[in-house]
């Protein structure tokens, strides 16, 4: 089978290279799908030069969450069986023809759902619905402001915010992006390229303030959206694109204002219940159409590293997928 292979951490475009690998075989609670379709995100591309919060043992394939059909079970696997349409998502091994799973990890997906369609569900509205109902307990008619909407969790966000009743102020870098998230429903947007982010915050709050960030950028950017923020508001730290932010601290008492980790890859282990609550509410928003995930560009596998490099330099625009 064909891989995308990382053996030293770096631009991606310099240290991936697609190999020539021996098929997996499962053992016991293990299955193999043959992938049509693997999600891109932001993590894959801090994974590959060693930025992410924890370093990836060497060599390895990057590649989180996939879209395939079962093609090997190994023993004592129940819930799937080989033909099973099925997504999985774990940290690695997805851009790949074939990828090795815990059978425990697959969910079925129906017969005339499109592959790249069914991904995401987890990672984007995963993070978005734990982010706002569990971490911010964002309230119908609150203002939410999300920096680095037009990214995927971004656009997630717009959509479970409105779900909630929350009106949602959009912040990207270019209109192109804010276009895209008022198709998604964003009320207000703020082009942060052009204008100051802080004062048209304030201007489009009538001088209060946001109730909940939801930041997904970081950088410089932070700092003027935390200074934004109302009394009693809520900060929600969730991504870096544009690099860790060091936030003044004394900006939180004067606000009264909560700082607030969203670490939603760190849900299964450390809360499973919470990650269970979290994948049911997604799943059912999900079947009834209340969630409308798309995709804004496919990959092959070996367009994989141009599809990171876009994600580190910025270029994304909502969903992005491999198809190999």
């Amino acid at each position: 089978m064909k891989a995308l292979v990382c053996h030293t951490f770096g631009s991606p475009k310099e240290v991936l290279v697609i190999e020539e690998r021996n098929s997996p075989r499962p053992a016991k609670g293990q299955v193999v799908i043959d992938v049509k379709a693997a999600c891109v995100t932001y993590v894959d591309a801090l994974m590959v030069q060693d930025k992410y919060q924890f370093t990836m043992p060497l060599p390895y394939i990057p590649g989180g969450e996939v879209a395939g059909i079962v093609s090997a079970v190994g023993n004592s696997v129940e819930n799937v069986t080989v033909g099973d349409r099925v997504v999985s998502a774990s940290l690695s091994g997805g851009f790949a023809e074939q990828v090795l799973v815990n059978a425990s990890d697959c969910q079925s997906i129906p017969d005339t759902a499109d592959f790249g369609g069914m991904l995401g569900r987890l990672y984007t509205y995963g993070t978005a619905y734990y982010a706002l109902h569990v971490r911010a307990q964002l309230k119908a008619n609150e203002t939410l402001l999300i920096l680095g909407s037009a990214s995927s969790v971004g656009l997630a966000g717009i959509e479970v915010a409105k779900l909630m009743g929350a009106r949602v102020i959009a912040a990207a870098s270019s209109e192109e992006k804010l276009a895209l998230c008022r198709q998604y429903g964003a009320d207000e947007t703020i082009n942060y390229s052009k204008e100051d982010l802080k004062e048209q915050a304030k201007i489009l709050t009538s001088g209060q303030g946001v109730d909940v960030v939801y930041d997904v950028v970081g950088g410089e950017y932070s700092e003027q959206a935390l200074r934004a923020i109302a009394w009693n508001g809520r900060f929600l730290v969730i991504g870096f694109n544009a690099g860790i932010a060091k936030l003044p601290l004394n900006l939180a008492l004067l606000k009264g204002c909560q700082i607030v980790g969203v670490f939603f890859g760190n849900l299964p282990t450390m809360e499973p219940e919470t990650m269970d609550l979290v994948a049911g509410e997604v799943n059912r928003l999900m079947a009834e159409g209340q969630l409308k995930p798309g995709i804004s560009k496919s990959y092959s596998l070996e367009e994989a590293p141009d599809a990171l490099n876009d994600f580190i330099e910025r270029r994304v625009i909502g969903r992005v997928v491999i198809t190999p």
